[in-house]
């Protein structure tokens, strides 16, 4: 269905700065609202379950997988993420613009139920820049660092699939991409027209 708001799927291997990217995007950019997803891995740091994540036990996410609760779901680093489409709905119907971050593999499968929705690839500048970010994070082990960069070469080899690139070498170009890609979109005939029905009906444009 076409809904008045935008939706944006940001996807990234870890290190590229997928995270802090579309954080700075929500501080300066009222109309984009979060997708929060669900995940079975435990919180990190200082986050907050319905914040960052929806943080369930596997008995819980299994039940909402039986349910159909779920636009799409997979297997990342060992742990489970969902993204509810009753949530994203909700809010596109009600004209704001979502963002979700997501892997790679949701990102496309989402491409294929929701037709306007717009994929972002966040790169890393460089292999050494990716290792250096993961290691100063501090949150994961030496072979935990070299699964995820295993796993990055696979993530970043469908960065072909998406419609925008971001290449994270200075934090605040990125930003300002970002941004760019976001407020492009919304220029769109097709974005324009389902966001203002109203003047395009008055208008005679269709």
């Amino acid at each position: 269905m076409d809904y008045p708001g935008n939706l944006f799927v940001v996807a990234a291997p870890s290190g590229a700065g997928k995270s802090s990217l579309v954080k700075a995007l929500l501080e300066i950019d009222a109309r984009v609202q979060p997708a929060v997803s669900h995940t079975t891995r435990p919180p990190r740091g200082q986050e907050k379950h319905g914040r960052e994540y929806y943080f369930l036990s596997g008995d819980e996410f299994d039940g909402m997988v039986e349910r159909n609760s779920f636009l799409e779901w997979a297997h990342v680093h060992g742990h489970r993420y969902g993204t509810s489409r009753q949530a994203i709905e909700e809010r596109m119907q009600n004209g704001s613009d979502v963002i979700l971050e997501i892997d790679f593999q949701g990102a496309i499968n989402i491409k294929k139920i929701f037709s306007n929705a717009v994929l972002i690839f966040i790169l890393p500048p460089g292999w050494e820049e990716l290792r250096s970010r993961l290691q100063r994070r501090g949150e994961d082990t030496a072979e935990v660092i070299e699964l995820r960069l295993k796993n990055a070469a696979i993530e970043m080899a469908q960065a072909r699939e998406f419609d925008f690139v971001i290449i994270n070498e200075l934090f605040e170009r990125a930003v300002f991409d970002l941004k760019t890609i976001v407020h492009a979109q919304r220029l769109k005939f097709s974005a324009q027209r389902r966001a203002r029905a109203d003047i395009f009906k008055a208008l005679n444009i269709t």
